[in-house]
């Protein structure tokens, strides 16, 4: 492939197997490799779409500067989209990502613009502020709203979804996935179930956020936290509603921290948190269906985006995330006997 910008370099990513844990579950598990994208995560995706349909339908027009609230990744993807087509880029993102992100972010030419956390209702959320910040300058301002902005649902219903089918040759019993902004999961979900109407979509949630108790009750509730970041909302935005979910479960940190040494020690493929969220819930999803099915998730992003967190035994330590952790064993038969519905 011969390409004249880094954008171009976005999407077709290949799909690779997992060989411990298929061998634990006795079916193929594969992981679509997000990280191989131009910023290092499945963000540039969305990303993308988002900037080039803003430009095509005038919202965004020579001059004006790209602003958007976000954990980090989506900062990343927007900023390089906006160097190609010669736009500038603010990014708010809360304090207390990791560094790695933020280093990012400004080596990618983009102004970095950090606020306190707090919760959504607060009007100084990260979310709020870039909001506020192009309402007071539309002229000046472009606001990507990756959440409610349904060009990041269309970027993966238009190609993620395409390139697993193909890449699977048509042969899958189920996807898994996380959700941040819920694009991922709607694209990808809802293309699938009209090429494969039996296909079980599962979602993987992490503590701290209230989709999976929104899946099973239809209220937003949430207990804990988790060390992963951009993963879980506690509120209905349009990009998750378009998701078409069988089934939700809940993954801890415990659970995902062992997972992720697990694949590591075993395959020497090291993940990032949210690609470690989803790699749990694809081995417990494989253990419900039983031997012989093929499921497909998402390496999200680079593992090395995650090494001040998940691979940071201080930190870990410091979080009382060292302590108790599950064997691969124990999780297994945990996973075994812990009813999905499938």
């Amino acid at each position: 492939m011969l390409a004249h910008n880094l954008v171009e370099l976005v999407g077709r990513t290949p799909l690779l197997k997992i060989p411990s844990l298929s061998r634990l579950s006795q079916c193929d598990i594969f992981v679509k490799c997000e990280f191989m994208n131009p910023g290092g995560s499945i963000k540039d995706r969305a990303a993308l779409a988002m900037v080039q349909d803003a430009i095509e339908d005038g919202r965004l027009k020579p001059g004006m500067t790209i602003v958007e609230g976000t954990a980090g990744n989506t900062g990343i993807g927007l900023a390089i989209a906006a160097k190609a087509f010669g736009y500038k880029m603010l990014v708010v993102m809360p304090k207390g990502q990791t560094p790695e992100k933020e280093r990012m972010i400004t080596l990618h030419g983009a102004e970095l613009l950090l606020v306190d956390p707090c919760p959504f209702k607060d009007p100084k959320h990260f979310y709020h502020t870039a909001r506020r910040i192009a309402e007071e300058k539309p002229e000046q301002y472009f606001w990507a709203n990756q959440f409610e902005n349904l060009s990041n649902f269309r970027a993966h219903c238009d190609f993620t979804g395409p390139e697993i089918l193909q890449q699977m040759s048509g042969r899958l019993d189920a996807l898994v996935s996380a959700s941040g902004t819920g694009g991922t999961i709607g694209g990808c979900s809802a293309y699938l179930k009209e090429q494969l109407p039996d296909i079980k979509v599962v979602l993987a949630d992490p503590e701290g956020s209230g989709l999976y108790s929104y899946f099973k009750t239809g209220e937003f509730k949430s207990e804990g936290s988790s060390l992963t970041e951009g993963i879980g909302i506690m509120r209905l935005v349009a990009n998750f509603a378009q998701a078409k979910i069988d089934t939700a479960l809940r993954v801890t940190d415990k659970q995902l921290i062992t997972v992720a040494r697990y694949v590591r020690d075993e395959d020497g493929i090291v993940l990032g948190s949210s690609s470690a969220l989803n790699a749990a819930a694809a081995l417990h999803t494989s253990l419900q269906l039983g031997p012989g099915h093929r499921v497909v998730t998402f390496a999200c992003d680079l593992g090395e985006r995650s090494y001040s967190k998940l691979w940071n035994a201080d930190y870990l330590k410091a979080q009382k995330l060292d302590e108790g952790l599950p064997t691969m064993g124990q999780l297994v038969a945990h996973y075994h006997a812990e009813s999905l519905g499938l």
